[in-house]
């Protein structure tokens, strides 16, 4: 069997659908969108049309709809835009409050402006079961708040928060919400409309579409300073020349996913439950996080009592499965997962955590294949661990 890759909510493969879209753009057909002559509007009918296709995927209109480079330029223009609206600095600065949960663009970002003294942020920790409950949000917001980040799916462990509940409590105060739905789009459906959020971003290669193109919508009549300053491009939100071959590949990818997203899900689910079912059968000790929370239908995360997970990550790799022992922004690192943390784990249990998050280019087969891997070189690491050794003797 091929390489299994099983890490799709770090990155996914590009949709060939994505890839035909971009080609033309890659080699015969180029353009500046802000020039007028043919080859300028060739290019920038190329953008628009895939604004139209992002903009249907998240149910909005699609002038609301400002391609950035990333998921997290979105985050952190929307973060910080609201710090420069809460000065001046200090005690009288202003308010976030984001989930203990965030991706790190949200998380890291507020952090900077909390040590500069622009904002008071205040976190809210997830219950056990990974969900942020919508009650401890709105008990944390004071006059003072400026902004509230909470993501639609956790990236780790895949749990859905409540946004829509959050958003209407927001909305009665009017405070703005920033939803990072980077995560859930392209999984499960996303109407910004109805989550009653102001901010919501995407990006383009967690639905395979290409790295380099993601979008911030705006809702209408909500404020927003330029994400980049210069020239007046994406109606002056953010200045720079746009990925015209990202973009037009992040749209095709939108426009797939939104036409097959009924059977993507159930696919996806499929999957998951097939592999959470299994698991326990194969390795025994295996404790599966989040099971009983809403869900992104892809993701599993679990716990290997007496294993490393970055030693079992490396076995797997070997072995030829790709997964992750959590977010892919913190890769690289031994530290224990900050989500792992914040839902109440030990430092032992989160260092002994693996994400596996499937996507629609893998078949059961891979599936049972994986997890006769996963119990050979579960049961190797117990073996060569001391408490494995001692076991034996």
């Amino acid at each position: 069997m091929a390489f299994v890759y099983l890490d799709h909510n770090a990155t996914t493969p590009l949709h060939p659908a994505a890839r035909e879209a971009m080609l033309p753009w890659l080699g015969g057909q180029w353009g500046n969108p802000s020039s007028i002559h043919r080859f300028g509007q060739a290019a920038r009918n190329a953008v628009e049309e895939a604004r139209e296709k992002v903009a249907a995927l998240l149910g909005v209109r699609p002038p609301e709809v400002v391609f950035t480079a990333s998921g997290t330029e979105a985050n952190n223009a929307v973060i910080f835009d609201a710090a420069r609206r809460s000065r001046p600095p200090g005690p009288a600065a202003g308010h976030l409050v984001i989930s203990a949960i965030e991706h790190p663009s949200v998380r890291e970002a507020a952090a900077r402006l909390e040590k500069d003294g622009l904002c008071q942020v205040t976190r809210v920790s997830p219950a056990r079961d990974g969900v942020v409950p919508a009650a401890a949000v709105v008990a944390a917001l004071r006059p003072a708040t400026r902004l509230v980040c909470l993501m639609l799916a956790n990236n780790e462990l895949g749990t859905l928060q409540p946004v829509a509940e959050v958003a209407a409590a927001c909305r009665e105060r009017g405070i703005p919400v920033l939803c990072d739905a980077v995560q859930a789009v392209g999984k499960i459906p996303v109407d910004a409309e109805a989550l009653g959020v102001d901010y919501l971003t995407v990006g383009g290669h967690k639905l395979n579409g290409p790295l380099g193109a993601a979008a911030l919508w705006v809702r209408k009549g909500v404020e927003i300073s330029g994400l980049l300053v210069g020239g007046s491009q994406e109606r002056r939100r953010r200045a720079s020349t746009e990925n015209v071959p990202a973009i037009v590949g992040f749209g095709a990818a939108a426009a797939v996913a939104a036409e097959e997203q009924p059977a993507r899900r159930a696919h996806l689910a499929a999957l998951r439950d097939h592999f959470e079912a299994e698991l326990p059968k194969r390795v025994p000790e295996a404790v599966l996080h989040c099971t009983g929370a809403p869900r992104l239908p892809n993701t599993s995360h679990v716990a290997f009592t007496g294993v490393e997970g970055e030693s079992l990550l490396i076995r797997l790799d070997i072995a030829g499965f790709a997964v992750s022992t959590g977010s892919a922004c913190s890769s690289g690192t031994v530290e224990p997962s900050k989500t792992l943390l914040a839902l109440g784990l030990s430092v032992e249990e989160a260092l002994s955590s693996l994400r596996v998050s499937f996507g629609i280019t893998n078949r059961l087969e891979e599936v049972e294949a994986f997890l006769a891997v996963l119990s050979r070189e579960v049961a190797e690491l117990r073996r060569l661990s001391p408490v494995g050794a001692l076991r034996e003797a």
